[in-house]
């Protein structure tokens, strides 16, 4: 028996020697992609990747975690691909030269949710930094992702624009996905804020409802970046590059565009040559 395993492992290391683009095209079939909780949360990837995959032949292995971590895997060459919502640290990410063009492929926005009594009053406030503004004058319970996620860059974005800086008892920073904050805040009868797409996914087994939503500050588009080639060659640039074409094209837009759940649009496609909606690809 030791002997067939000897001689099969002779002949498994001859053929790699004389065939070893077999072994490098597998690996080249297999893609990884850096994204966001919300875009997992929201069943809006197990709905769209198999379409992709059965097109293009890739397998896709994503990487789901906050934006942060995400453009963190991918400056450290440990992601293709990553599909992201913070703008300002997409473009930090492409000057420190990890990843290429942005790409514009869809968008939702925020809404602030809360319990039922709403006790700090969001329901009358004039805009989405009034509503924190309510959250801390009546020490409100507020729970943060905390977690450097794009929802948490936007929370401090907004914190920051309403010239607070959230401290004490009332403010408790979560380290957690928005699933799990969504959890929390029902438990704790405290407000968050969170994407509509997961907020939709979560709402029907939360105590929680919408408090606030509407202010054009609560946009939040989404983006695709190829990470850089020649920071990383050995990544899978080809397989990045399908990702993107394959989800920016009309077929794709078109499937972003049908999400839904009780009957209720998830996402806006915005990639500009899909002809549905048209939208910068980038934010100034």
């Amino acid at each position: 028996m030791q002997t067939k395993k000897m001689i099969a492992k002779i002949l498994s290391v001859i053929f790699l020697s004389f065939f070893p683009g077999v072994v490098l095209c597998a690996e080249q079939k297999v893609l990884k992609l850096a994204t966001t909780t919300s875009t997992q949360n929201s069943g809006l990837l197990e709905y769209l990747l198999p379409s992709f995959e059965a097109k293009s032949g890739y397998e896709t292995h994503v990487i789901a975690v906050g934006t942060g971590k995400a453009l963190r895997m991918g400056c450290d060459g440990d992601a293709d691909v990553v599909l992201v919502h913070a703008p300002q640290a997409e473009k930090v990410f492409i000057e420190k030269g990890c990843g290429e063009k942005r790409h514009a492929v869809m968008a939702n926005d925020f809404v602030i949710v809360g319990p039922e009594a709403d006790p700090a009053k969001l329901q009358s406030a004039g805009s989405a930094t009034e509503s924190l503004k309510l959250i801390q004058q009546s020490q409100s319970l507020f729970v943060s992702r905390g977690d450097d996620s794009g929802t948490h860059k936007k929370e401090l974005g907004l914190w920051q624009s309403a010239g607070i800086k959230p401290s004490g008892e009332w403010y408790r920073e979560a380290g957690q996905g928005m699933g799990k904050v969504l959890q929390m805040a029902g438990e704790m009868d405290a407000y968050t804020l969170t994407d509509r797409a997961t907020w939709l996914a979560y709402k029907a087994k939360s105590p929680l409802r919408i408090v606030y939503e509407g202010d054009m500050i609560l946009q939040n588009p989404y983006s695709i970046i190829a990470v850089a080639a020649d920071k990383y060659p050995d990544i899978n640039h080809s397989g990045a590059a399908a990702l993107i074409d394959w989800i920016t094209s009309r077929d794709a837009q078109h499937l972003i565009a049908d999400f839904k759940i009780e009957n209720t649009q998830l996402f806006k496609p915005t990639a500009n040559k899909s002809g549905i909606n048209q939208q910068a690809a980038t934010q100034k």
